[in-house]
């Protein structure tokens, strides 16, 4: 009776439990150590990042409002060395200007083909089953389409293979010269209502740039302006002498206003 009791008895937990649990776990931790759990792919996330990167400049280059060639705009706004990316978790991203052609004038359209090649670094997890990823490249190449008063769009295309072509150079942007101030000034405190007209446009001689002026109510006034940038200089010089820069609202400086006019003074549009 005593040896059936004993039999069937339980036996204790084995003190030895909690080491083989133990081990367990480290032998899990040592498997994740070179890899980590949920581990990423490098080269997916620089996938990803290159797609976010084509959209963000497709953001950044936005309305086009000024006659540019599709050179000037690579240049100016495209074209960049290697940089952090905007998502901030360590890749970086350069910017390759593959062809350009065209430009943003009247119906014109404008397209520039950009590669973005993005590296990202390997990333170990920090703690047991943290985030990881494995080093990764990725390369993306899209189209850029422009159009004057019309929004940037663009879609993926293939990449060539082979380097980027040297980049290209912005061409020169009409602006009145940088003392275009003290040119109007001197202009206006020594001419007449008889030689106004041709003195200011001995001062600006070139051909992208506009002069008109006027005589009203015994002040001398002049503009000076580069329409297609929007670029203008008013000066007035009033019956006692004084030279004054009237005021005037912006917007009225775009194509189908009253531009850059004395008219912005003499007759202000409401």
């Amino acid at each position: 009776m005593n040896r059936t009791r004993s039999a069937t008895r339980p036996e204790p937990p084995s003190r030895h439990r909690p080491v083989r649990w133990a081990l367990a776990v480290l032998l899990l931790a040592s498997a994740g150590c070179g890899k980590g759990l949920g581990e990423e792919s490098g080269d997916a996330m620089a996938r990803d990042t290159a797609a976010v990167e084509a959209k963000q400049l497709n953001t950044e280059l936005g309305h086009r409002n000024r006659v540019r060639d599709a050179g000037s705009i690579a240049a100016a706004e495209i074209v960049q060395q290697e940089r952090d990316a905007t998502s901030g978790g360590g890749e970086t991203v350069r910017r390759e200007a593959l062809a350009w052609s065209g430009r943003t004038a009247g119906d014109e359209r404008a397209t520039v083909d950009v590669r973005f090649v993005v590296t990202v670094p390997e990333r170990p997890p920090v703690s047991i089953g943290g985030a990881s990823n494995t080093a990764g490249e990725a390369t993306r190449c899209y189209r850029y389409e422009f159009q004057l008063y019309r929004y940037t769009t663009y879609r993926e295309i293939d990449c060539p293979s082979g380097p980027a072509p040297s980049p290209p150079t912005a061409a020169p942007v009409p602006s009145l010269p940088e003392d275009g101030r003290q040119r109007l000034t001197a202009v206006l405190r020594t001419a007449t209502p008889q030689t106004l007209a041709g003195a200011v446009r001995a001062a600006f001689p070139q051909d992208w740039i506009t002069v008109d002026t006027a005589v009203h109510e015994g002040a001398l006034v002049a503009a000076v302006g580069v329409p297609a940038e929007r670029d203008c200089l008013l000066l007035v010089r009033t019956p006692a002498g004084k030279i004054e820069a009237p005021g005037y609202d912006r917007i009225w400086l775009e194509p189908g206003e009253t531009g850059c006019r004395t008219g912005l003074y003499v007759a202000p549009p409401r």
